[in-house]
C-alpha cells in the first residue's frame, strides 16, 4: 500500500531559515494548517535535538485550525564554509475519535497511517548592505541629539522641544520644571523693572512738585519784601498830603 501524502499545510513548505548572527538564541516559525475534516495528530523531530528547542513539538490540530511552532537555534560558532545539514520532519497522522493517549497511539500506529514532510535549516548572515542600513538609521536616529546641541544657545522652550525627542520622561520632566523655574524669575524681574520704572516716574513727579512749591514761596517772601520796602514811602506821601493840606487851610 502506498504512503499517504501530508495532509497538513506547511509554511514555510520546505526551508527554515535562520537569521544570523548566531551570538544569541535566534527563533523562526513554522505554521502547520490542518485543511481536512478530521482532527490530526502532528510531531516534530530534528536531526540535531541538542542544537534547537521546538515549542511544540507535538500536538492535535482540530478541523480548520492553523499552529505555530517555535524552533530556537541555540547560540553557536558559525563557520561560513560548513554547510548545513541540519533537517527537521513534521509526522502526522489523523487523530482517532477515542484518542486519549498520544504517546501510545504513536507507537501504534501502523508505517501507511504515517504522513511526514522534510524541511532543511539554512542559515543566513546579514549581508553588507543590511549592515551600512543599519549604521545608517543609527545614524539619523542620533541626528536629533546633534542638532540639539546646536540649537543649545536659542529660548529654553525651543531647546526643550529640540531635545525632547531623545529623552525619557523623567528628564523631561526636570527640563520642563527647570523651564518654569526660569520663566517665573523672568516674570519676576519684569515686575520688579516694571515696579521701579513707577517709582521713579513718581519721585520725578514729587521733585517737580517740589521745585513748584520753592518758587512759590519764594515769589511769596518777594512780594512780601516788596510790600514792605513801599509802605514808609507810602506813608511819607501820606503825611505830606495831611501836612499840606493843613498849613493851606490855616494860611487860608
Amino acid at each position: 500500500m502506498s504512503k499517504l501524502e501530508q495532509i497538513l499545510v506547511l509554511d514555510p513548505p520546505c526551508d527554515l531559515r535562520f537569521k544570523g548572527p548566531f551570538t544569541d538564541v535566534v527563533t523562526t516559525n513554522l505554521k502547520l494548517k490542518n485543511p481536512s475534516d478530521r482532527r490530526v495528530c502532528f510531531k516534530v523531530k530534528t536531526t540535531a535535538p541538542k542544537r534547537y528547542c521546538v515549542r511544540p513539538n507535538s500536538g492535535i490540530i482540530d478541523v480548520g485550525a492553523t499552529v505555530t511552532i517555535s524552533v530556537m537555534l541555540q547560540p553557536f560558532d558559525y563557520d561560513p564554509n560548513e554547510k548545513s545539514k541540519h533537517k527537521f520532519m513534521v509526522q502526522s497522522i489523523f487523530a482517532t475519535p477515542d484518542v486519549a493517549e498520544m504517546d501510545a497511539m504513536w507507537k501504534d500506529v501502523k508505517p501507511h497511517d504515517l504522513m511526514d514532510s522534510k524541511l532543511r535549516c539554512v542559515f543566513d548572515l546579514p549581508s553588507e548592505n543590511d549592515q551600512v542600513i543599519d549604521v545608517d538609521l543609527n545614524s539619523k536616529a542620533t541626528a536629533p541629539v546633534q542638532n540639539s546641541s546646536k540649537v543649545a544657545d536659542g529660548p529654553v522652550l525651543t531647546t526643550a522641544k529640540t531635545v525632547s525627542a531623545s529623552m525619557n520622561d523623567s528628564e523631561m520632566k526636570k527640563l520642563t520644571e527647570e523651564c518654569k523655574r526660569l520663566q517665573a524669575e523672568m516674570d519676576k524681574l519684569t515686575g520688579e523693572n516694571r515696579q521701579l520704572k513707577d517709582d521713579g516716574v513718581r519721585m520725578r513727579r514729587a521733585a517737580q512738585r517740589s521745585d513748584h512749591m520753592t518758587s512759590n514761596q519764594t515769589g511769596s517772601s518777594m512780594m512780601q519784601q516788596t510790600t514792605a520796602a513801599s509802605l514808609p514811602s507810602l506813608l511819607v506821601v501820606i503825611a505830606a498830603i495831611f501836612i499840606g493840606f493843613f498849613i493851606g487851610k490855616f494860611i487860608l
